[in-house]
């Protein structure tokens, strides 16, 4: 149960009714009130949870039986944990797996979508990159569009119209997006009345938040064009002049709602410009607004104002210049005399309580001034508590319409924080179609690009067909060439365009994935006993039952994890299976050079490698992947790079020559002998 964004509709089915009367009565439902729960609490349980409001009968759940229960599950242990005040839910959505790209948790985790694999942290993540979100709802949305990616082609592109609109615009952008960092979160601050728990400073800031939404929506407007395309907008209206259009996405029409300009206005009304924290702290109701109130706090005011005429008027009478009136909850006001000054007390004055340092008294006047005073203060704070009441209550009259106008502002949020990367970043708008290619030219990693300096990243394209000649690529190349940079960077640049967004490349066409898998890296699971190589070979099986030819397969090293022999045969099989059985676009890097020799028996099998240079016994890494297969993996040069003592480089070097040479026997154990001896 989720707020959609602006302009999908709202799927609330004509058993609603039912999953919350079931939520409510059913006692099978895990609750923990759930074997004291009786029809009369049912019914109260319904009426809250519903608001007694009507549902808007959109969809029909009769056939989903399960996915009725579980929400009614879902209400029921919600209902639980807030027994007072209506649940904050907007709307009933059916999830269903084959609405969004499926990324399970090895892909969300490998490929670094929300956190980085070692340290978990946001920074170093794709999000990170494209979050400069301006609202805390537009981050939330943005997370939710970037793990849940669309496969439909019709809303990647009205998404894609959103961000290409606002990147035409780039002064518009950044006006937009100051506008929204004075809008506070809409949804929050709706559901904290929903639930009973605003207080006075959250309506206020609800207040504000709506009265900044006439200037944003007419803000947005002022980059509107003449009608000029279907799919934005409002159509032309018959007559001469054109009407204006934005994208569908970015029209704001759910925070023009003649409801929420209603509230703003009883809020602005009702409340001081600036309301305190808490209720208890009073001062929430502003002058004028409730003739009880203001008599109340006159009378308080003006009675405090006679406590200060009373000490000052004593302190002459009596000679003591340190006299004050006091006042605690348990004597209430009082006079305070040190014991210098006990010589001095007037006659009339009533001892009350002897404290260390003087004494405590009271008189006729200030004991009925207090009755007065305390007396306002308590009509005072308990009408402005009822009139908050109130105005919480009109808050969630209206709560559904707050959180809609919250949704779009998210939206535009969203959109205006990925039309400000790619302005920034010189992203491309990807064709995204139903076709199986995926051919992208100049492709960069967004997250490395973002880290390197300015035009510093080496851009690689990628092609990937499987009615052509490039179904699966197999790439192979030196240690830190870029291999695992090269085929996460295709992943995550095909993820960004099913979201929406403009991707880092001269260009690209992304047909339209269903799922991206991805095996990379090397980790254990101790706790379920499982090794590094059992770790990968399930992550294998996972990908290998679950792909279809729709699928983005992303392997690295599948095999290293035991001997040779084994590993080169694992990878050789894998590769054709997903060649012959499978038929999904996928990347292999290996360093198993064998399999090399799959492109001469299997058609859609291609080569290609990450260039390297040799030089003066030196290495070069060009980053550059260039067609055909590499016969060398450069550990050694790689592990000098690294610090290894270079004695170790150097019977390195030797063992390696006599495994080249196939010297497996006694001339290769008698060295190695000598070596552990020396």
């Amino acid at each position: 149960m989720i707020a959609d964004e602006a302009g999908a509709k709202d799927i609330l089915g004509p058993l609603w009714t039912s999953v919350v009367d079931e939520a409510c009565a059913n006692p099978t439902l895990p609750s923990p009130d759930r074997d004291r729960r009786t029809k009369t609490e049912a019914t109260q349980n319904r009426r809250r949870t519903r608001g007694e409001e009507p549902v808007e009968e959109l969809v029909d759940l009769a056939n989903h039986p399960l996915a009725a229960r579980a929400a009614a599950g879902v209400v029921a242990y919600a209902r639980s944990t807030q027994p007072t005040g209506a649940l904050p839910i907007a709307q009933l959505r059916i999830y269903a797996p084959g609405d969004s790209v499926v990324l399970d948790e090895a892909a969300i985790a490998n490929l670094e979508l929300v956190e980085t694999l070692i340290g978990k942290r946001k920074d170093g993540s794709l999000l990170h990159v494209i979050d400069q979100t301006a609202t805390a709802p537009g981050g939330r949305m943005l997370r939710r569009w970037l793990l849940y990616p669309l496969v439909d082609i019709a809303a990647i592109r009205r998404r894609q119209d959103g961000v290409a609109w606002l990147v035409e615009r780039p002064a518009l952008c950044d006006s937009i997006q100051q506008q929204l960092g004075r809008v506070a979160d809409l949804e929050r601050l709706a559901g904290k009345a929903t639930l009973g728990v605003a207080t006075p400073r959250d309506l206020g800031r609800l207040r504000d938040a709506i009265a900044q939404l006439p200037d944003l929506m007419d803000l947005v407007r002022s980059g509107a064009d003449a009608f000029s395309a279907i799919g934005f907008g409002t159509a032309p209206a018959s007559g001469d002049e054109p009407a204006l259009w934005i994208p569908r996405l970015l029209d704001l029409k759910a925070c023009a709602d003649r409801a929420l300009g209603a509230l703003a206005k009883r809020l602005q009304g009702s409340l001081v410009d600036e309301p305190p924290s808490l209720l208890k702290d009073g001062g929430v109701i502003r002058a004028g607004y409730d003739t009880i109130v203001d008599d109340a706090r006159r009378l308080a005011d003006g009675g405090k104002e006679d406590i200060l005429v009373i000490e000052e008027r004593e302190q002459k009478r009596s000679g003591i210049p340190s006299l004050k009136v006091r006042y605690n909850r348990v004597f209430g006001y009082y006079i305070e005399i040190t014991k210098s000054h006990l010589a001095r007390v007037p006659d009339d004055y009533i001892r009350k309580q002897t404290i260390a340092n003087g004494e405590r008294f009271v008189t006729p006047e200030l004991a009925e001034l207090e009755k007065k005073v305390l007396a306002a203060e308590e009509t005072l704070a308990a009408r402005e508590a009822e009139l908050f009441r109130a105005e919480v209550a009109a808050v969630v009259g209206v709560a559904r319409q707050i959180s809609c106008a919250g949704a779009a502002i998210a939206v535009l949020d969203v959109c205006a924080s990925l039309a400000q990367v790619a302005a920034e970043r010189g992203y491309c708008r990807p064709v995204v179609d139903d076709s199986l290619v995926l051919d992208i030219v100049d492709g960069r990693h967004p997250v490395i690009e973002a880290m390197l300096p300015a035009g510093s990243f080496v851009p690689n394209d990628c092609k990937l067909d499987p009615e052509a000649v490039a179904q699966l690529v197999l790439i192979t190349g030196p240690n830190m060439a870029g291999k695992s940079t090269y085929i996460r960077q295709v992943a995550q640049i095909s993820l960004l365009a099913q979201i929406g967004s403009f991707v880092p490349a001269k260009s690209a066409t992304i047909g339209v994935c269903d799922r991206v898998f991805t095996r990379v890296g090397a980790a254990d699971n101790l706790s379920r006993g499982d090794s590094t190589f059992m770790v990968e070979m399930r992550e294998t099986a996972s990908i290998l039952a679950k792909a279809t030819k729709r699928s983005l397969v992303v392997l690295d090293e599948v095999g290293r994890g035991t001997s040779t022999f084994d590993g080169v045969s694992i990878a050789w099989a894998v590769c054709e299976h997903l060649h012959d059985a499978i038929g999904a676009r996928a990347l292999f890097a290996t360093h198993y050079h064998e399999l090399v020799a799959l492109a001469e028996t299997r058609p859609r099998i291609c080569n290609v490698s990450v260039a390297v240079r040799e030089h003066a016994g030196e290495i070069v890494f060009l980053r550059r992947v260039v067609p055909g297969g590499a016969n060398k993996s450069y550990g050694i040069d790689v592990a000098r790079l690294a610090g290894l003592p270079g004695s170790v480089i150097v019977r390195s070097r030797q063992i390696m020559k006599q495994l080249e040479g196939g010297s497996l026997g006694g001339s290769f154990a008698g060295p190695q002998l000598t070596l552990g001896t020396a």
